[in-house]
């Protein structure tokens, strides 16, 4: 039993290591890359669509509506990158049914560089709303000494969004390897399912909360600059 994909390693020289977070994430991301291109590639405007084409506009409809629903007024902005982020995890979720598949969602080292792109987004998001001379002006607002707080504060979320979707994702895992060592086959195979019901709810709470940190982000800058207009 293993704690971490890191574990496994199927091929190292020297301090380069190849192991199964990158095998199975780089796997990951070309199975979603064809798959987005195989769907995409005969896209219909008129009456008659494929399936593929309607499973498709329903889940971007989806994103799209939750993301407007969070204060973001134009989805269309940032449903690439949060939708980018939802599919990741909850195909990484999904994929654990595959024998021999890994989740590279269960290493700290995969949830934190997830969580170090939202640290990265945030103000990337936030400097194309209001620039980057106003953006950085709140961290300092009202006063100077504010500084501080809200860097740990940044630093701190990014850890804590980390930290929880590493600790859900392998909990799972290794409640699931627990239980096929010592119980029947029956319960393990419903656990699996619970498990993949759980990882997709991750994949919905690490979207959401990307979005929420942006449209904080976006709406505190509003915030600002409406009151120092008033002013």
């Amino acid at each position: 039993m293993h704690l971490s994909p890191d574990e496994i390693v199927y091929w190292q020289y020297g301090w380069i290591k190849l192991n199964a977070t990158i095998v199975f994430t780089w796997a990951l991301i070309l199975v979603l890359t064809l798959v987005a291109r195989l769907i995409t590639a005969r896209l219909s405007t008129g009456l008659h669509r494929s399936r593929w084409q309607n499973l498709l506009e329903i889940i971007v409809s989806g994103i799209a509506s939750q993301i407007e629903e969070l204060g973001l007024s134009n989805p269309g902005r940032y449903i690439g990158y949060l939708g980018t982020l939802f599919l990741f995890v909850g195909a990484a979720a999904l994929a654990t049914i595959i024998p021999g598949f890994e989740p590279p969602t269960g290493s700290l080292s995969t949830t934190m560089a997830l969580a170090l792109s939202v640290f990265v987004a945030v103000p990337i998001f936030g400097i194309q709303e209001s620039g980057l001379r106003q953006y950085l002006k709140v961290y300092i607002d009202p006063t100077p000494i504010m500084l501080p707080f809200n860097i740990i504060s940044e630093v701190s979320r990014t850890l804590a969004l980390a930290v929880r979707l590493f600790g859900n994702m392998m909990s799972g895992a290794m409640i699931l390897a627990i239980l096929l060592s010592i119980t029947p086959f029956f319960f393990p195979i419903v656990m699996e399912i619970l498990g993949l019901l759980t990882g997709i709810v991750q994949a919905y709470i690490f979207s959401i909360l990307a979005g929420v940190y942006i449209a904080a982000a976006l709406q505190s800058k509003e915030a600002t600059i409406e009151k120092r207009k008033k002013s």
